[in-house]
């Protein structure tokens, strides 16, 4: 086989100012403070942002086909489109025309860890993020909903927003009430950091919403979308941080340059354009944040960039991008991680591209099991079907783990796995999804390591001699 575009450097797009493996040194990374950012192109694409109007900030990155990189994969631009416009004679912050930025910054999937490094290191990149959005989207305020597991994260969050307000980017004296702003009525943007309590659920949309507005974190029935009723009742965009963080690129450069990166879809779908942020972990020599263009094969990214597989051991299963998504099996090792992984390779989907390796000495029946405590553990409790569904997966797995089940309890696991989630329509969110996605495709592509674990769930009737 000839090289790839995958085999070579790549050109880093939120990693130009941090250090990564085998591209970097990790001991070189520190806090790009306001100065340095500034002095490596930093906030260009806001001031050019701008000097447009704010439809055809929202229409460059339409154009761009930036998918949002929390999960989900939906296209940023047009979740933008979704805010019903601001009432005829006001400006956005007035009674009446509160529009809101909610950044999820929550980032409690597991084995997900690469929102992190962004605002630990870069954290400019992120408000330059925010701010263009708000002005596109004509947004008076922004809420950064942060882990509350990442207090040092938080902190370096706070320092940098500080910044921001004393040189002009958010506050009265921002930037977008100065000459610059051409593109439209000026108006204030406030810009706060909020933390969380350390709850999975969080993550889903309408849960960090109810959270922000200082209740318990469960997630709302939908319609109302939060982009017509979302937090305190007023119209809401909801993204993530490194979605964020690839807008000032956009911004800059033009859409046709992050076009140039990443790969068109091979089933028919939207393309899988752009860069993304993938954090390694598992049975590999070298584990970390990586960043490459959409597309690379997860065999390539494990034995070109990350040493290899651990002690030199056989690749046996990976999970492409946090629990939830489910599981590759052994002979798909040379899944393309772009967001036609799910239609393609019988997984949920991309994720947060963020894969955990499994080797050959895996027990998958233990990953089963300990996936299962973990959704047990997480489920709000709001649906019956998520809330005893995820116990009674959770004790299956346990007694299939130790023995002590027949083979019908693997069929009944599976069973009830496909009755919860928001597909069936049976929950409200789709944490239930993950769990279902998680059992089913462990049970199912690696059904023997089951079966072996089980006692048969029948035995032979004989007619003896008369």
């Amino acid at each position: 086989m000839g090289k790839s575009k995958y085999d070579e450097t790549p050109r880093h797009v939120l990693c130009r100012r941090i250090p990564t493996p085998p591209f970097g040194r990790i001991e070189d990374r520190h806090f790009v403070r306001y100065d340095e950012y500034v002095e490596t192109g930093g906030y260009e694409g806001l001031r050019k942002a701008l000097t447009m109007k704010p439809e055809d900030v929202t229409g460059e990155v339409k154009k761009s086909v930036l998918r949002g990189r929390g999960g989900a994969g939906f296209p940023c631009g047009l979740k933008w489109t979704f805010l019903p416009p601001v009432p005829d004679g006001k400006k956005p912050g007035d009674p009446g025309a509160e529009r809101y930025l909610a950044v999820n910054a929550d980032e409690s999937e597991p084995g997900t860890f690469k929102d992190r490094l962004l605002m630990e290191a870069d954290p400019h990149m992120m408000l330059e993020g925010i701010a263009i959005c708000c002005h596109a989207c004509r947004l008076s305020r922004a809420y950064i909903f942060i882990r509350g597991e990442y207090h040092h994260q938080a902190k370096v969050l706070e320092q940098a927003l500080a910044e921001a307000y004393e040189k002009g980017i958010f506050g009265e004296k921002g930037l977008q009430n100065s000459d610059a702003n051409t593109g439209g009525a000026r108006f204030r943007v406030d810009c706060y950091v909020h933390r969380g309590a350390g709850a999975y659920i969080c993550g889903e949309e309408t849960g960090l919403l109810e959270a922000l507005e200082g209740r318990r974190g469960w997630p709302r029935i939908k319609p109302p979308f939060p982009a017509i009723k979302g937090l305190f009742g007023k119209p809401t965009i909801i993204n993530n941080v490194e979605t964020l963080c690839h807008l000032p690129f956009i911004l800059s450069e033009g859409a046709a340059a992050f076009m140039a990166q990443g790969v068109e879809s091979s089933v028919g779908g939207p393309p899988s354009y752009g860069t993304k942020l993938m954090g390694m972990s598992g049975h590999v020599e070298q584990p970390g944040v990586f960043e490459f263009e959409l597309g690379i094969p997860l065999r390539t990214f494990v034995e070109k960039h990350c040493g290899g597989m651990r002690r030199g051991k056989k690749f046996k299963a990976a999970i492409p991008g946090g629990v939830s998504m489910g599981i590759l099996s052994t002979d798909q090792y040379e899944a393309e991680l772009d967001f036609d992984i799910g239609r393609k390779y019988g997984v949920l989907g991309l994720g947060t591209a963020c894969p955990t390796v499994f080797d050959e000495d895996t027990d998958m029946v233990a990953v089963a099991r300990n996936i299962a405590r973990f959704f047990k553990h997480e489920s709000c409790g709001q649906c019956t079907p998520c809330r005893e569904g995820s116990g009674w997966l959770y004790q299956l797995m346990s007694r299939i783990e130790e023995g002590d089940a027949r083979t019908k309890d693997v069929d009944i696991a599976l069973e009830v796995a496909q009755s919860m989630g928001t597909m069936p329509g049976t929950t409200i969110c789709g944490l239930a999804d993950g769990n279902n996605w998680a059992m089913k495709t462990i049970i199912n592509k690696f059904r023997g390591e089951f079966e072996a674990r089980v006692k048969p769930a029948f035995v032979a009737a004989t007619v003896g001699a008369s």
